[in-house]
């Protein structure tokens, strides 16, 4: 089982010729309109690929909340711990130019309001996964990470967007209770400036301790694991949008290690779901099912 803790939004979406320059308005026909957010969009990606899912997170009492949680409903996601707040449901907008690439903007609103006690004691055993991002207060997730690992669960981190987690200058005792952490390249980069190390996934594992998946976009995948080293180039596709695909590798990868798969063939599970989903337009409703991810993999 996996246990997801983090952000809710409605995103909207438009595509545009060219991203817009600071102070230029660019101008496109029409927009659309789905459910996102990190935490939303990995815990999809995970029920898709076969995992069982329970999601703790927070929305408002306003018209996007439906919305946004519609598509994780419809995928049977345990939402009972879901919170309702008096805060906005999160939104992003979202800027995808004719190359695939995006620019976006988030208003956090109910995602501050999630709290780690939403997800209960029992649920953080031996058997669970506990996958998490930093959309949400970083002093709840930082809290979590610890009664995750306390209670013998697999801890999983996407640090999206980099921030600091609680508990001093890294690096901290947060940092080392973390089993498995994801990063892209600026977000390594980022992390490494306060580590005082290298940004590669070797550098960050050896300070760190924890497994390190730093992915690199069309530069593919750096991994160094207690499994070894894996180094997996981008699948080559025809790019529509990129928005998921993070999300994706996120999601896929966990709903993997959940069931057993070795790091090395959910690595590369992973890494094919995502291709997929920069094939496709939007966030939640690119994400592949398991067929779809079996079917690509499958030699030709």
């Amino acid at each position: 089982m996996i246990v997801v803790f983090g952000s809710i939004n409605l995103d909207l979406i438009f595509r545009v010729t060219e991203l817009p320059a600071p102070g230029q308005t660019v101008a496109t026909p029409a927009m659309r309109i789905e459910p996102g957010g990190k935490g939303a969009n990995q815990a999809l990606a995970a029920v898709r690929d076969g995992a069982k899912v329970v999601f703790a997170g927070a929305v408002g009492t306003d018209r996007f909340a439906a919305e946004a949680l519609g598509l994780m409903r419809h995928g049977g996601i345990d939402l009972s711990r879901v919170a309702v707040t008096e805060a906005w449901t999160g939104c992003a907008s979202i800027c995808v130019d004719d190359a695939g690439q995006n620019l976006i903007a988030v208003a956090s609103g109910a995602n501050l309001f999630a709290r780690a006690a939403q997800v209960e004691d029992a649920l953080l055993g031996a058997g669970t996964t506990v996958l998490l991002q930093m959309e949400v207060d970083p002093r709840e997730t930082a809290g979590l990470i610890h009664r995750a690992r306390a209670g013998g669960a697999r801890v999983v981190l996407n640090l999206a967007p980099a921030a600091d987690l609680p508990d001093g200058a890294m690096p901290d005792r947060t940092w080392h209770a973390v089993d498995l952490l994801l990063a892209n390249g600026q977000e390594a980069a980022w992390l490494a400036s306060r580590l005082g190390t290298g940004n590669d996934a070797a550098s960050l594992h050896a300070t760190l301790g924890c497994d390190v998946v730093v992915t690199l976009g069309a530069h593919g995948i750096d991994a160094e694991t207690a499994a070894g080293r894996f180094r997996l180039p981008a699948r080559q596709v025809s790019v529509v949008d990129t928005t998921a695909a993070g999300d994706c590798f996120v999601g896929v990868l966990a709903a993997g290690l959940d069931r057993g798969l070795a790091m090395g063939p959910a690595l590369h599970r992973a890494n094919t779901a995502a291709a997929l989903c920069c094939t496709r337009a939007g966030t939640q409703g690119s994400l592949p099912t398991a067929a779809e991810t079996d079917s690509a993999l499958e030699p030709t």
